[in-house]
Order: C-alpha cells, then structure tokens, then sequence
C-alpha cells in the first residue's frame, strides 16, 4: 500500500510536537514490509531521514511552468531534490497557478514555519498538492493536522483516493476556547470530507464528535507513543546539591506556565532547596518573567529559552521533576520523554497523555495546592522519587509507535478495502 502524507514539521527541523509524532509514527508504520509513505512538508533541509519514507518538499514542486535549463534547476534546487523529478512534477501542471507568486523555476517559497501569512502559506500548499497528486501513485491520503487538510482535500478530488485526517490538536485546545473562526472553518471542512479521521486521544476525539459535529463511526483514538533515545545511558544527571523541577514547552496559555509558577512559589516556601527551570519560548514569556518577580522566586526560576535535540534530553535527565501543567493538550509526548530517562511526571488530568500513563502523577492543571504536594512529595522523599523513576521509565518503553502504526493501518485497510 502506498500513502502520500502532508504535513508541516519533521525532525530534526522542528518547532512543537507535530513533527516529532509524524516522525515517531512514520517509523513504526515503515516496520510494515508492504507499505511505503510519500511525506511531504513545505521546506525541506536536506538533513532529514529518509531511510524509512520519501520526504517532498513542496517548495521544491513547479506549479508554474517556467523555462529552465537543467543547470538552473539544479543550482536552484541546491541538491534537495534531483532535477529529473522536477522536470517530472512541471510535465503533471494541470492548473494556472500564475497568481502565486513563484521563484525563477515556478516554484512557491515556504518558510517552513508558522509565519504571520500563514493562511496565504496553507493555501499555496494546496497548489503544490494538486500538481503532486496528478503526478503520484497512491492509495491513501493522510494529512497531518488542520494546516494541511486543505492540501488533502484537494488530493482526494483529484484521485479519488481515501482521506484519512490526523487531529493532533484543535484550535479548541490552543485558544482556552477563543476560538479563530477561520481555523475552526478548516478543521470543520477537513472533518467533514474526510473518510475517517484519528485523533491522538480520547479527549480529542470527545472534542471532535462534540464540537466539530461528526460521526463517532468514523473517528477512532490512536494514541501517540514516543521514540527510544539513542544510548539513552549517556543521559545522567549532573552532581548538585538543589533539586530541580523542570517545565519544558511552548510558553503560552494552553500550557498552563502560570500555573507551574505558582506551584513552584507554594514549594519554596516550604523549602530551599529547589530550583525551578521555566524552558521554551512563546507570548507568555514575558509574564511568567514578570510573575516570577512579583512572587519574589526569581532567584529560583530560570529561562534557558527554546532547546532543541540533545539539549532537550539532558535537561529532562538533569531534573528531578518533570511538570506539564497544561489547561488542554490533546496529548503530550514530553512527559513520556522525561520517564524514559527516569525523570518522574507530574501532568494535568486534561491531557490525553493521562489516559495512558499508569505512573505519572495526575492533577488538575488549576489545582496548585495539589502541584506542589506532589513536587514537594518527589523531591523530598527518595523512595517515592525511585519509584516512579523505575515504574515510569519501565511503563513508557512499552509504549511504541509500530502499535500505532498498526492501528493507522487497520484504517487505511478499512477505508482503500470498504465496499
């Protein structure tokens, strides 16, 4: 079976956990002998593993046909693609996309981020999908996230081959619930055309039958796993007196950070011992420096900023505590990946990481008292530390992404087989 997969991050280039779980879930399906995936994302660098999967980069494919000599393709495409495929995908232009504007070689530059023209960015990704889906084989469409839905929609037009829509997160979770009319607008129609949709938790899937209207038939929870650390043993923690309870992620308001800061003030003020790691980037960085101040902790909390790779891993095996207090995460791999270096857990019980996770430590992400109890409770006794250490990093490693995959592939079967 062959899937062509849209999608907007994969690893190492990343920027939230979007593009981590398409690469965890990817590899685990690509352990099926059967089943190739075509992946394409806006920008590629080069640097991507493709050992497992064919990468495509949208701003690669012509949707303008251009004259160009194959020196000019070549240096234009610097070694990210072969020429020989480009010429390809222009002979597969169907469409007048000469409203777009393009490079010298027809093609459409992509940021390969989240810019301020984000909307005009999705619907030229939707232009590259129609060129690609007049050139691909293909039995399934898969697209990864309300971002490229548009994209996955018009491939199926085009083909008529099955959609299947990943929901990694609605705009339901990402606004506390201010929701932006025209993302809720993409989410619906993508919900609507799709021939069934995943959502990485219950919790979602709840969201998704309840707020997007649709058929609990066609929606079906596979839960998110997380990848083995390469020699995860190098990860150890480095000697220091002071604890350390680390909050990892996006720093904006469905992460809950006000609520990790007010925590970590209830904690110091039972004792001194901690120091408290704020790390990430995001809108509400600003305020949470601020109410670091006002609380008179800001001795105790610091702000690396954004990490990435290795950095992450270590920060998660330098500390003591690993705590994602979020208000509504659909579900939230960093605490599976600080288990697996046996860092122990705190999550919010409005996460969809909490319905399968047995050795974490679950509260409400407004419960604060409850937070820093349980911090208090881990950095304080070593017993309760060592136990849900061991019972953590034991629990997580069973959790792999090739189940996953398996259970994406029942769909694919159920929607490319159906009668």
């Amino acid at each position: 079976m062959k899937a062509l997969m849209f999608g907007w991050e994969f690893p190492p280039h990343i920027l939230g956990g979007l593009g981590t779980a398409s690469y965890g879930l990817t590899r685990g399906m690509a352990e099926q002998e059967d089943l190739s995936i075509t992946f394409v994302i806006p920008k590629p660098y080069g640097d991507e593993d493709q050992s497992f999967l064919k990468i495509i980069g949208a701003c690669n494919v012509p949707v303008v046909w251009k004259e160009a000599s194959y020196d000019e393709v070549e240096r234009t495409l610097g070694g990210i693609m072969h020429p020989n495929e480009y010429y390809y995908y222009r002979d597969h232009i169907r469409y007048d996309y000469s409203r777009i504007g393009t490079n010298n070689i027809g093609c459409i530059e992509f940021s390969g981020r989240y810019p301020d023209n984000l909307l005009q960015e999705i619907d030229n990704y939707e232009a590259v999908a129609g060129v690609l889906a007049h050139s691909l084989e293909f039995d399934v469409i898969h697209s990864h996230d309300w971002l490229t839905y548009p994209a996955g929609i018009f491939a199926k037009q085009i083909s008529g081959k099955p959609l299947v829509i990943h929901v990694h997160a609605t705009d339901f979770d990402r606004s506390r619930g201010q929701v932006n009319p025209t993302v809720y607008s993409i989410e619906k129609r993508g919900m609507d055309i799709a021939d069934h949709i995943i959502c990485v938790s219950d919790l979602t899937r709840r969201t998704v039958i309840e707020k997007y209207h649709q058929d609990p038939r066609k929606v079906t929870t596979v839960h998110n796993a997380v990848d083995p650390i390469p020699n995860v043993e190098q990860f150890v923690k480095t000697p220091r007196k002071e604890k350390l309870v680390t909050f990892l992620g996006r720093i904006t308001m469905q992460k809950g950070p006000e609520y990790f800061v007010e925590a970590a003030a209830r904690v110091l003020q039972r004792t001194k011992n901690v120091r408290f790691v704020m790390a990430g980037s995001g809108d509400k960085m600003q305020a949470m420096i601020d109410l670091v101040a006002e609380r008179g902790i800001a001795d105790k909390v610091h702000f690396p900023g954004f990490l990435k790779g290795k950095q992450v891993t270590q920060m998660l095996a330098d500390s003591d505590v690993y705590m994602m207090p979020s208000v509504s995460e659909p579900f939230g791999i960093s605490p599976l990946e600080a288990m697996q270096v046996g860092t122990p857990s705190i999550i919010s019980k409005q996460s969809g990481c909490a319905e399968i996770l047995d050795h974490a430590i679950k509260t409400d992400y407004w419960d604060i008292d409850a937070m820093a109890d349980a911090i208090y409770a881990i950095v304080e006794y070593p017993a309760i530390y060592q136990t849900l250490s061991k019972e953590g990093r034991d629990e997580v490693n069973r959790i792999t992404w090739d189940k996953a995959g398996l259970k994406v592939r029942d769909i694919y079967n159920a929607v490319v087989y159906r009668d």
